[in-house]
């Protein structure tokens, strides 16, 4: 972190960058309050089923759609736009963190992915009829975005706090954001199950629900771009995309000298492939096999949203006395035993759902936050949302495979149990690569401090 205090013996100056630390960490936990509303209302709860049944609606005799002429189960096509999203940051993520470090500019890149995400979410007021190719093209235009500004937004972390602290921060941040897709989430079952007493039809009720969340993500996304600061850099010549690129170059050759932490990186992209496919899909899945209604898909949502916040710092505390690598095992095997119980779980009984959804809150934000802080231990100093960039793409960036295995298992077999079964290897193979990785060694082969606990 660059401030006018840093790097003084001036004892007085301590608690003043103490002060200042804090003072970004709070308006640093605000970004996941922002965006985290369309993480759950819009990908988790409302999008997923809404857009399919748009589909569905301009489906031929067979079930499928057709865009730039591509026969398209209609019940896939929310997967394969979750896919493209995902190709689409990938693309531009690495250019985008490479110019963050060489500029030291990040907040007006967060700013610019913050406002495209937002404005694209907004505009999903207008999907109604037939009006799918819309639906997927705001999907992918907001999804992509949603990975760019979270790119920027972690490399934040380790300019914001110390290496003891950011087990801590991190789990406070999503605990944030958990918090607030919560609480919008009982304002859109209010006005869901209320629709008609609003004079609103039941698709109305769900674009504003959707389309809000695009509002709250740009309202709230002010006071990060308020309170941030951009680190100073030299200055290193002229152009963005250009020496963007190159510099992308430097930074893959630059990450061969680090092999223990791309090794981390090739763990978590194989877990955390798992994680937000069952994330994105849920939803669908509960809505197309079990047969569940929205009213209780909203409520299954709203209890892993109450139960992350718990989870999260819960599982900070636990990583503070066993160390994060331990602490995020034990979560993939609950993981593990979450898809097998998907399974299995009857049609038409939302009992079983919730407390599949309950186990999911307890596990889903600290195995998230705590693989943010042990990755941002991994990162040589200066390099921070470069390697993030790197990390998002493990994060979301190229989690395009697990929902592409879920789309065409429904397009092969018409069944979503089919499809949710393959998703337990991701997590399997996940946990063998995190266990074979010395994490000590990794932070200690990065140059920096090794955490009594880690």
């Amino acid at each position: 972190m660059s401030t006018g205090t840093a790097g003084t013996a001036d004892p007085a100056g301590q608690p003043a960058e103490a002060a200042e630390r804090r003072r970004q960490q709070h308006g640093w936990y605000f970004y996941d309050f922002a965006c985290s509303v369309y993480s759950t209302s819009v990908l988790t709860v409302f999008l997923g089923p809404y857009l399919t049944s748009i589909a569905k609606a301009a489906a031929d005799a067979d079930g499928f759609v057709h865009p730039l002429g591509i026969p398209v189960r209609a019940g896939s096509l929310f997967a394969y736009a979750v896919s493209v999203s995902i190709v689409v940051a990938v693309i531009v993520m690495p250019v985008v963190g490479a110019a963050a470090d060489r500029t030291g500019r990040k907040k007006p890149l967060l700013a610019a992915a913050a406002y495209t995400g937002a404005t694209a979410t907004a505009c999903m007021f207008f999907l109604e009829g037939h009006r799918y190719l819309l639906g997927a093209f705001l999907l992918i235009v907001a999804n992509a975005s949603i990975s760019v500004s979270m790119a920027l937004y972690n490399a934040y972390l380790p300019q914001i706090s110390t290496p003891e602290e950011r087990d801590a921060v991190s789990s406070r941040g999503w605990a944030f954001g958990y918090t607030s897709g919560a609480f919008v989430l009982v304002l859109n079952l209010v006005l869901y199950t209320g629709h008609d007493s609003f004079g609103l039809s039941e698709s109305d009720a769900v674009r504003i629900c959707i389309a809000s969340a695009g509002v709250w993500w740009g309202a709230f996304a002010l006071v990060p771009l308020r309170r941030l600061r951009d680190s100073r850099v030299a200055p290193g010549g002229d152009g963005a995309v250009g020496p963007g690129w190159r510099q992308l170059l430097a930074t893959l050759r630059d990450m061969r000298r680090h092999p223990l932490t791309l090794s981390f990186l090739l763990a978590y992209l194989v877990y955390n492939d798992g994680i937000q496919t069952v994330i994105s899909q849920a939803s669908l899945y509960g809505s197309e096999e079990l047969g569940l209604d929205q009213t209780t898909l909203i409520t299954a949502v709203l209890l892993v949203q109450v139960l992350a916040v718990a989870g999260a710092l819960g599982m900070g505390r636990l990583a503070r006395l066993y160390g994060a690598k331990r602490t995020i095992l034990a979560s993939l095997a609950v993981w593990t035993l979450i898809l097998a119980a998907a399974y299995v779980l009857p049609a038409g009984a939302p009992v079983f759902f919730y407390t599949l959804a309950a186990a999911i809150g307890l596990v889903m934000g600290g195995s998230q936050a705590l693989s943010r802080s042990l990755f941002s231990h991994l990162i040589p100093r200066g390099k921070e949302a470069e390697y993030f960039s790197a990390y998002e793409m493990s994060d979301r960036g190229l989690s395009w495979l697990g929902p592409l295995v879920f789309g065409l298992g429904y397009q092969l077999t018409g069944s979503y149990r089919d499809a949710i079964l393959s998703l337990v290897l991701f997590f399997a193979l996940g946990s063998v690569l995190l266990a074979r990785v010395p994490v000590r060694a990794a932070v200690a082969a990065a140059g920096n401090p090794v955490p009594d606990r880690i």
